[in-house]
């Protein structure tokens, strides 16, 4: 299978739908993108190759265990879950606290991530997703391009999903409108707040730098790989258990570092269920966070899963195997 290329600007169309991008990415933005992009990952080779072994304590650990959990979580249960697909309704303290912590794994900021990902299903491995792995075709050469296009190189374009046709609600919420705006500070705080954290408990300058290499940018460039595996692996390897028009595949390595969103082939099934990992042993710590916060009163609406759907959806002809 072959499509065009997603980052070529889509024209108005006659019916009056508004266009997929929304202009270019300036220099500067570029710039920085890349930036945050690459540093975190030069950072984390960088220290596994100079200084593992010596130059990593268990508080560095910690620290990047914490920050990784809650910022992570940020993006699957805030971002991903919750504000691009509705799978619950958020109180105002949630709703705010989540895009924050979202904000905290430099992803970007969560309006224009919500648009790229809505937009990614509405045209999933199609002309018009932003990050498919199908895009230069099937041969190993044009998979290894689209393995590294799905992975990171689309966040290299300089196209903007247009935010006026896939974000419009977020825009109107003033309180989010508020952390989009916030999000460099967000990027701040998670790197210098471990090192801060890492400086005062261990009551040295070596415990700060420490944390802000492991606990900041190695764990950043970790969330990163993780996040990006979801578009790339996860729509070329794995098992597919239920019919979708897409490449969405589940791959079970993934399942907990990715808290639950390695279930790509189930959630792609059903985009707006508040758990992807709907089958028996399908471990999903995403959900979990959801169930404890309808639990306490923090969400409620929430869009379980339901088995009559589930099995419209079960791909019987081919068992769930891999294809």
């Amino acid at each position: 299978m072959t499509i065009t290329n997603p980052d070529t600007p889509v024209r108005r169309s006659p019916t009056g739908a508004k266009p997929l991008v929304s202009g270019q990415h300036s220099r500067t933005e570029l710039m920085t993108i890349r930036l945050f992009l690459i540093a975190p990952f030069l950072a984390l080779v960088a220290l596994v190759v100079l200084v593992w072994g010596w130059g990593v304590s268990w508080l560095d650990i910690g620290l990047a265990t914490g920050f990784y959990v809650v910022s992570t979580l940020g993006v699957t249960v805030g971002y991903h879950r919750y504000f691009t697909h509705g799978a619950f309704k958020a109180a105002r303290p949630l709703r705010i606290a989540l895009a924050v912590a979202g904000g905290l794994a430099a992803q970007g900021p969560v309006i224009g991530w919500v648009a790229d990902h809505r937009r990614h299903h509405a045209f999933s491995d199609r002309e018009g997703d932003p990050h498919s792995p199908w895009l230069y075709g099937t041969s190993p050469i044009a998979l290894a391009r689209g393995f590294w296009h799905a992975h990171l190189g689309w966040l290299f374009g300089r196209d903007k999903t247009n935010i006026a046709r896939f974000a419009p609600d977020l825009t109107a919420d003033r309180d989010i409108r508020t952390v989009d705006r916030l999000f460099p500070l967000w990027v701040a705080c998670t790197v210098l707040v471990p090192a801060a954290l890492g400086g005062l408990i261990t009551g040295s300058w070596w415990g700060a730098v420490t944390a802000f290499l492991w606990a900041g940018l190695a764990r950043v460039s970790l969330q990163h790989h993780v996040t990006w595996s979801v578009n790339s692996i996860c729509h070329m390897v794995g098992t597919r258990p239920f019919t979708n028009r897409d490449k969405s595949a589940n791959f079970w390595p993934l399942a907990i570092l990715s808290m639950g969103e390695s279930w790509h082939n189930s959630h792609h099934a059903d985009p707006t269920c508040a758990r992807h990992g709907v089958l028996r042993g399908q471990l999903d710590i995403s959900a979990r966070v959801v169930w404890i916060f309808e639990k306490l009163g923090w969400a409620s609406q929430v869009r379980w899963p339901k088995p009559e759907r589930l099995a419209r959806k079960l791909d019987t002809a081919h068992g769930g195997r891999k294809r």
